[in-house]
């Protein structure tokens, strides 16, 4: 039998706030599974995530067109290699091009969802596309009840994380809260409603908020407004060489994430598992998929989303109890090293692509 080579189909690549996808390339790579990967499109243009160099040379990013055409000059670069399987990264447009790819070559073909994607797809379209897969993976609860609901066949992987890279230390002793949040300045993340609640306590505090987007300009107004400008500051984004240190200088990671306007919501942030794994007390709003990694009061605390009083509330109660917020952050420790480890989910993930594409595949000729 000729050894399982896959195709992998991404959407921008690479992402420094994607680290999901990077580590799941790279163990595909390192068991040797990873044929090639295609993107649809560019990366962000940020600097790359430390880990990212050794996948460069497999990327070929796709020239602009439709799914269709991008596939096209896919089949061109699979000839006359043995390909196991197409994999669509996302559900939009990846899985898309993986499936235009598995249907030119008479190979299967699959794809992953996170969030965003699957909602990305009338659900007419994803139900048809679902019934030819050779398999759905969902990286979370919020997004695997989706598509269970189009009549999907469904695995759910969680993604993993570095518990080497994101280790625990002592909460830093300090008279004023230090307190931080993580992610793109984008709605569905709910700063403006944090910034908002911090307004109304009554203990010092420090807020820093890491990361980028199109909501800063606001961020900064509300900040303004609130006469909160020496106690908040956006910091924009950071390395995952950089941000364990962001951990350890906190005392709370507050994640106050929302549905937006749109209906856009996250699944299981990576911010939620990486101070989890720092050992930090999570305030998180219970949104998406959240709930699958927070048990409230055990190992963080969830709230009701846009609940501004229960937020206020909670952050008064933490800040005068640093032996609950010891052991919360013990607490959720241990729930990472059980359930989320990176190699365990990642050799998951990679064994289950394994079973669901390997067969014989003869090098493939021009068709």
């Amino acid at each position: 039998m000729n050894p399982c080579k896959i195709a992998m189909i991404v959407s921008g690549f690479p992402r420094r706030s994607e680290t999901f996808a990077l580590q799941e390339l790279l163990a595909l790579q390192k068991k040797g599974l990873l044929l090639q990967i295609f993107a649809t499109k560019p990366g962000d243009g940020l600097p790359l995530h430390p880990d990212a160099q050794p996948l460069l040379d497999q990327v070929e990013y796709l020239p602009p067109g439709s799914p269709a055409q991008q596939a096209e000059r896919v089949v061109q670069r699979l000839e006359g290699q043995a390909v196991s399987g197409i994999h669509g990264y996302f559900a939009h447009t990846p899985a898309e091009v993986a499936a235009h790819v598995a249907k030119k070559l008479d190979r299967p073909y699959g794809f992953s969802t996170h969030a965003l994607d699957a909602r990305k797809v009338p659900a007419a379209i994803l139900a048809e596309r679902a019934k030819n897969t050779a398999c759905m993976i969902a990286c979370n609860d919020d997004v695997a009840e989706d598509l269970k609901k189009i009549g999907g066949l469904v695995t759910l992987m969680p993604h993993g994380v570095d518990l080497e890279r994101f280790s625990p230390s002592p909460l830093p002793a300090c008279e004023t809260l230090s307190l931080l949040s993580v992610g793109r300045l984008v709605e569905k993340k709910g700063f403006h409603l944090l910034i908002r609640a911090l307004s109304r306590v009554s203990f010092p505090f420090h807020l820093r908020i890491i990361g980028e987007g199109p909501e800063r300009e606001r961020l900064e107004k509300d900040i303004e407004a609130h006469a909160l400008s020496d106690r908040i500051a956006l910091c924009g984004g950071m390395s995952h060489a950089e941000l364990p240190e962001a951990y350890k200088n906190a005392q709370i990671v507050v994640v106050p994430s929302i549905v937006n306007r749109a209906g856009d919501r996250d699944g299981l942030p990576n911010v939620v598992l990486e101070a989890m794994a720092s050992g930090r007390p999570v305030i998180a709003h219970n949104v998406g998929a959240i709930k699958s990694a927070i048990v409230s009061g055990e190992t963080g605390v969830l709230l009701d989303a846009g609940n501004e009083n229960a937020l206020v509330n909670v952050l008064e109660s933490l800040a005068k109890d640093p032996r609950l917020c010891e052991r919360l952050g013990g607490n959720a420790r241990q729930r990472v090293e059980r359930d989320f480890e990176l190699g365990l989910c990642t050799d998951r993930f990679t064994e289950f692509l394994k079973a669901v594409y390997t067969q014989e595949t003869p090098p493939l000729s021009k068709l």
